[in-house]
């Protein structure tokens, strides 16, 4: 059984849970189930193109950070130019909580992507009602036929989806009605990173396709050779999470690409 089979198999029992405790109508009545969302896609083409993310820990890296609070880097993720935030919401696995979207919702004026695990349409609701604007749709555990389903769910509810690949086979999974199309550089199932694999698969996606690296960026040489060949968004996390100050680190790497 993979890393990713045992999330699944949790997530799954989560939901359970979750759907006993609170119904979908309790979800609709929440203070944010009826705002009106910010577009990451907008976003993604109209500022920096980085979603830069709020993560403590992950599978393959234990913890990265567990001392900072996600409002303190959220704001200055925002102040220094981000184009959304991404949020990990699964707790057992990284380490998040729907407190982190919470306590940031009301604090920034640009969108945040609840990046979680979803297989089930509860999800959907849950996401809208802590006020994400988008979600993350993973390829590797779902069928094509879920996407569709799940992206027309998504935009029933006002949310936009990120649809993340990794494998050539994955690119099945792609309809024309996704936002945008996130590119894995790390594999799932064995954790390796390859950008020039990430840049084959990109070039097999349809024209005008928005188009965003995910994981493996570890120095602005990545970010700038993704950019080079053509990606409109990167998905950024444990490059800036990694440091004591993962605000001032973004910072820091914003003012770099800018004077390049």
């Amino acid at each position: 059984m993979t890393i990713l089979d045992k999330i699944i198999e949790r997530k799954k029992e989560e939901i359970a849970i979750s759907k006993a405790k609170t119904s979908i109508d309790h979800l609709k009545n929440s203070v944010f189930f009826g705002r009106q969302n910010f577009s990451l896609k907008e976003s993604v083409k109209n500022k920096s193109g980085i979603i830069a993310e709020f993560k403590r820990k992950s599978p393959s890296k234990g913890i990265i950070n567990d001392q900072v609070q996600p409002l303190e880097v959220a704001t200055a993720y925002e102040h220094f130019g981000a184009s959304g935030i991404s949020i990990l919401t699964d707790h057992d696995f990284f380490g998040g909580s729907f407190d982190d979207v919470l306590k940031v919702r009301n604090h920034i004026n640009i969108p945040i992507l609840r990046k979680d695990f979803m297989v089930d349409e509860y999800q959907f609701y849950e996401a809208k009602s802590i006020g994400a604007d988008a979600v993350l749709l993973i390829a590797a555990c779902l069928s094509p036929n879920q996407v569709l389903e799940f992206t027309a769910l998504a935009h029933e509810l006002g949310l936009e989806v990120l649809l993340e690949i990794h494998t050539e086979e994955e690119l099945e999974h792609y309809n024309s009605e996704i936002d945008l199309v996130g590119i894995n550089n790390r594999n799932l199932k064995d954790f390796k990173v390859d950008l020039q694999h990430s840049v084959l698969l990109k070039d097999q996606l349809p024209k005008g396709v928005l188009s965003v690296a995910e994981s493996g960026i570890y120095a602005i040489e990545d970010f700038k050779y993704l950019k080079e060949k053509g990606f409109d968004g990167f998905l950024m996390g444990e490059y800036f999470m990694k440091n004591e100050d993962p605000a001032n680190k973004f910072g820091e790497f914003i003012s770099n690409i800018a004077i390049q």
